[in-house]
């Protein structure tokens, strides 16, 4: 591996292996940072990180997956140190509110402090890795943008456990947190590509009544009712309380925005009276198509997320890459088809390196510079 480069996989994480590493990158950068990335069976490994930066008095963040990506496959051992030749602004913030005024008030203090550490520097991105267990994120978002509009492109991706049981997951390097957002100010960084690909059924609904991230009627009728008739009347599938989460993911919502985009919601829980629980908000009233699997366009998301970071960044042959590829598409393509997205992924924009994880729900904006959106199932792609 080059010196140059700013991404480094460690397979192990025994040893003094995390020490050796440290050393040999402070003997090229100095004042080094590093952002970690874990997968979910390493959780354990975070103390020993800790001490480790601690030993050597290098900055550190980072946050735990269900899997990290490299070189094409979805690998669950190791780290990912993605590194700063100097530790930008970030900041851990642990057990975000969910009630709308305390909520607004800490989005208004976190934006004070972000437009203070923003000078003249073109291109500065605000890059987030959220718990997935926040269950307003979309609102956080809104409420963000609002103070901050274009000062900042946005990106971001979501840590935590599959099984979307409540674990710490986000770290610096005294503290392991949960229910809260690690933020970081990302200079001269254009920003990320996000796509899923999917198409639109014509058939629409409507969420006439929802709590965050909970769909209790769909056109007036319990929720859970009405999905059966929509799975069953347009993809000929019978889906039962028994095998929800067999079939959930293969079937997930589509939000119609007024431009036409579409925010992808996968439902991840059924209640007993009949609601649904998706991975991110789905506000009240929305309009709600079905997605299936077979409709995704791999070869055009693909294209698309390649040719947009070229149109971000110039050429990008050689160039190092972050990758986040949500862990509810790879259940809803399957492994192997998954598998194949990653390995086109890296032969179409000619990385020297991919890096990154399996993520529970992504974040981008709708167009450059555009507004901050929270989506589930796709590819959030952009240069390290």
């Amino acid at each position: 591996m080059k010196k140059t480069s700013m991404m480094h996989y460690l397979p192990e994480l025994e040893g003094g292996v995390i020490e050796h590493k440290l050393a040999e990158l402070q003997a090229i950068y100095p004042k080094l940072g590093v952002c970690v990335l874990l997968p979910e069976a390493e959780k354990d490994k975070v103390g020993g990180l800790q001490s480790a930066f601690a030993g050597r008095k290098v900055p550190l963040m980072g946050a735990i997956f269900p899997a990290l990506v490299k070189e094409g496959h979805f690998v669950t051992r190791g780290a990912w140190l993605l590194c700063f030749k100097e530790m930008p602004y970030f900041e851990l913030i642990e057990n975000l509110p969910e009630q709308a005024a305390e909520a607004e008030l800490l989005v208004e203090k976190i934006a004070g402090d972000i437009r203070a550490q923003i000078d003249r520097t073109p291109d500065i991105t605000l890059f987030m890795l959220f718990d997935a267990m926040v269950p307003n994120i979309g609102t956080l978002l809104d409420n963000l943008y609002l103070h901050l509009a274009n000062r900042v492109h946005y990106a971001g991706a979501n840590a935590g456990s599959e099984t979307f049981q409540p674990m710490p997951c986000l770290f610096d390097g005294e503290r392991i947190v949960q229910k809260g957002v690690l933020l970081v100010l990302l200079r001269q960084n254009k920003g990320a590509i996000l796509e899923h690909g999917y198409q639109t059924n014509p058939h629409t609904s409507y969420a006439t009544s929802t709590s965050g991230n909970c769909i209790s009627q769909i056109d007036w009728r319990p929720a859970f009712e009405v999905y059966q008739e929509l799975v069953r009347e347009h993809y000929g599938e019978e889906v039962t309380a028994e095998n929800f989460y067999q079939y959930g993911v293969h079937f997930p919502f589509g939000i119609v925005r007024a431009n036409h985009h579409v925010l992808v919601r996968i439902p991840v829980m059924l209640a007993d009276d009949g609601s649904l629980f998706c991975v991110g908000e789905v506000p009240a009233n929305s309009v709600l198509t079905l997605l299936k699997a077979p409709t995704v366009r791999t070869v055009e998301t693909l294209h698309n997320v390649a040719e947009g970071l070229k149109a971000l960044n110039g050429e990008i042959d050689d160039a190092e890459l972050l990758l986040f590829y949500c862990a509810g598409r790879r259940l809803h393509l399957g492994i192997p088809m998954a598998t194949t997205e990653l390995e086109a992924f890296a032969g179409l924009t000619h990385a020297s390196q991919v890096a990154g994880a399996l993520s529970l729900g992504e974040i981008g904006g709708s167009t450059v510079n555009g507004y901050p959106l929270f989506h589930n199932a796709t590819l959030v792609a952009s240069c390290w």
